[in-house]
């Protein structure tokens, strides 16, 4: 079986390859290759990730290169993972907006619609390739964020051998996991909503409802991701929350932290790439592995330790280590390998993965790309129906859905009509003239990419 990871070159290049490399036997990967056409960081990045496989699974033939269609080239699985115009265009995508006195998150935020402007058209390329060289049967997995605009549009585009994943809800069903447990995989989830914007209704551990026990359990909000929430607000909810939800329930707060913040969180990782990379650069990272892996753990973990630290002005107390030859606990790597398992058994699973929502969340259409605990079968991906989904949940999901559908036309339709209602809609920005504005700079800003819009 051959992986292709496009984006192959990024800093979380070193974590992809330590997941498959870990489940490359079991799962019968035996050809494995990254690339991206930012040949420097390939030759940083992708040549630690191919050290790290070469230790964990000698037998993998790993290749990386910057030719897209060799690497596609008879693939089974493609995972997609640019970040197209860099760190960088992510610093201006946010601060054009917060110069518009309204969030800019990347994902969440108005900033998500200017980095799937460009997202979108690299994707697309890339799905052309997968159409011409990859194998008939080769599925997508899009890391690439916006994932909801970005899965939503490629499935309007008709590429519906895409799917979307993110790490966002496994691994907080593994945080849950190890409060109660010495086994990270103990904790299973029944998921609804879309890609950042999603709603546990049940969550099991070793097969026992759990729920209600961990919205009231002062530890969970110490030690996992709902330390982002008050207590009262998931009882109301009668859900766990994702935790960019925070960005929906306490806009103003997480406005006024960016804006209190030396820098944003865009700004600092960028910071963070750039030292790193600088570093790494003067070193033959290949003969000199060790110092490498020392700058690498040392950047990426100041990276984690501020993660949403600017916009909730909580860090994270654990500091963090990358121990290659530990097991490993997944990431998004692990969602596109769950998929890869389940199918291979021939047999039915379930997962939590982005797809088309066919009925599963009443209020929604059919076509609406939705984040969803799904079974995997051998006939194709069924999520599941969704009973008494809170009104309240429903309508903020149907709200953001409504700014997906726009931008997705936007987009396919190069559409600044389309594009400005979007924004208009969405509920971190909820104003025709800061849409219209917001438009116009991200127009000028993507205009290599935006030429013919209209």
């Amino acid at each position: 079986m051959k992986l292709a990871v496009i984006g192959g070159g990024g800093v979380r290049s070193m974590f992809l390859a330590k997941s498959i490399s870990q489940k490359a036997e079991k799962l019968g990967i035996d050809k494995l290759v990254f690339m991206d056409n930012d040949e420097e960081k390939l030759n940083i990045y992708g040549k630690m990730a191919k050290h790290i496989a070469s230790l964990l699974c000698p037998e993998l033939d790993f290749e990386i290169t910057t030719n897209a269609a060799e690497a596609i080239k008879n693939a089974d699985y493609v995972i997609t993972t640019i970040r197209e115009g860099g760190d960088y265009m992510r610093v201006r995508d946010e601060r054009i907006a917060l110069s518009n006195g309204v969030l800019g998150q990347e994902t969440t935020g108005a900033a998500g619609f200017s980095f799937a402007m460009r997202s979108v058209k690299a994707l697309v390329e890339y799905c052309e390739m997968v159409k011409k060289y990859a194998k008939p049967s080769c599925k997508v997995f899009n890391f690439t964020n916006p994932a909801g605009v970005v899965s939503q549009t490629l499935r309007d585009l008709g590429y519906d051998f895409t799917y979307g994943i993110c790490d966002a809800p496994s691994g907080m069903l593994r945080s849950f996991a190890l409060l109660y447990t010495d086994d990270e995989t103990a904790a299973k989830g029944e998921i609804y909503g879309l890609n950042h914007l999603s709603y546990f209704s049940s969550i099991t551990i070793n097969g026992k409802e759990m729920l209600d026990e961990l919205i009231e359990n002062d530890r969970a909000y110490e030690e996992t991701d709902l330390r982002y929430f008050e207590k009262k607000l998931l009882r109301e909810r009668h859900s766990i929350l994702n935790e960019y939800l925070y960005y929906f329930y306490y806009r103003e707060k997480a406005l006024q932290n960016i804006l209190n913040a030396e820098k944003t969180r865009g700004e600092l990782i960028y910071e963070y790439n750039k030292n790193m990379t600088e570093e790494l650069s003067k070193l033959d990272v290949e003969k000199d592995f060790d110092r490498a892996f020392e700058i690498f753990e040392h950047w990426y973990g100041e990276r984690e330790a501020n993660y949403m630290a600017a916009e909730t002005g909580i860090k994270r107390k654990n500091p963090w280590r990358f121990n290659i030859f530990e097991k490993d606990s997944g990431g998004y790597a692990g969602v596109a390998l769950k998929f890869i398992e389940i199918a291979g058994s021939k047999k039915t699973d379930s997962m939590i993965l982005c797809t088309a929502n066919n009925g599963a969340i009443e209020g929604l259409r059919d076509d609406d790309i939705v984040e969803i605990t799904c079974d995997i079968t051998p006939n194709g991906v069924v999520p599941h129906k969704m009973k008494n989904v809170d009104e309240q949940n429903l309508e903020l999901i149907r709200r953001v859905k409504i700014y997906e559908r726009l931008a997705s036309k936007a987009i396919r339709e190069k559409s600044i009509r389309s594009a400005v209602e979007a924004l208009t809609l969405h509920p971190l920005v909820n104003s025709y003239s800061i849409a219209s504005e917001l438009i116009s700079e991200y127009l000028e800003l993507n205009k290599e990419y935006t030429k013919d819009w209209k």
